[in-house]
């Protein structure tokens, strides 16, 4: 059994939300920091956050070591870089923009082994970490015990929705509600309190429901997490490390000052 089954089924059966810390920082006492709090997972952000393949590989490590899963957000088309991060012991990867169901299948085909995908056979550093260098038994597991999330974030995507949450082999369907909220707009404005995004997103959590995916999104606060979980998402990958250091610091210096 793999050494994140207990943490992994948080995500698999639905029983939460399953919180993940958002990681962008490749600072190691940073990311031990939340490894150690009460999140259930972490998710490395290589799209838009300041980590290389080296950071994510030492990174997934460290995630081991506390026991905790680790996704993955690649950048933009980076189809290169699915099957590597898996290969480096990922639980899963979050692909950026995908709009179309071709889109979605050439994700899980990069993603899945045979029969659902061609993912190439070279769990390096997985099978040490997950299943103590039991190379067979990780590849026999693999497409049930790692995870692939498409996201949605454009009109685009949404008017193929129904068709891509439908793809065999894509686990779940993740929400950049900020993007979306863009995307949605007559103004290019962010707006997480719109009715075009919630409608948007309630959509997405029915299509997963309808599929058996898991409907998966980033909340920037708690209170956005408990409201987008209460719409059926049920992974929620909440924060930002970097703003919740400086917002920390930023309060404790003005307590300092009282």
């Amino acid at each position: 059994m793999s050494r994140m089954a207990g943490a992994l089924d948080i995500l698999r059966n639905g029983a939460g939300p399953a919180i993940s810390a958002w990681l962008s920082s490749p600072d190691p006492f940073t990311q031990e920091a939340f490894l150690s709090a009460g999140f259930d997972l972490v998710t490395f952000d290589m799209q838009h956050g300041m980590l290389d393949k080296g950071d994510v590989r030492d990174g997934i490590t460290r995630a081991y070591a506390f026991a905790k899963p680790a996704l993955v957000r690649v950048p933009v088309g980076a189809y290169d870089h699915v099957s590597w991060a898996l290969d480096m012991g990922a639980s899963g990867i979050i692909m950026p923009m995908i709009e179309t169901a071709d889109e979605a299948r050439a994700f899980v085909k990069h993603a899945k082994y045979p029969p659902l995908g061609l993912r190439s056979y070279g769990p390096i550093r997985a099978a040490p970490l997950a299943r103590g260098g039991d190379t067979p038994a990780y590849v026999a597991a693999a497409n049930a015990e790692t995870f692939a999330f498409g996201m949605i974030e454009t009109g685009r995507a949404m008017d193929a929705l129904d068709e891509i949450a439908g793809i065999e082999g894509l686990d779940g369907l993740f929400v950049g509600p900020a993007d979306l909220s863009i995307a949605l707009s007559d103004d290019a404005r962010v707006d997480l309190d719109g009715p075009r995004l919630e409608a948007a997103m309630q959509r997405i959590a029915e299509a997963c429901r309808k599929n058996g995916r898991i409907a998966a999104c980033y909340a920037p606060t708690p209170a956005y997490a408990r409201r987008f979980a209460d719409m059926g998402f049920s992974c929620v990958c909440a924060g930002l490390d970097v703003t919740i250091i400086a917002e920390g610091a930023k309060r404790f210096a003005a307590d300092l000052r009282r």
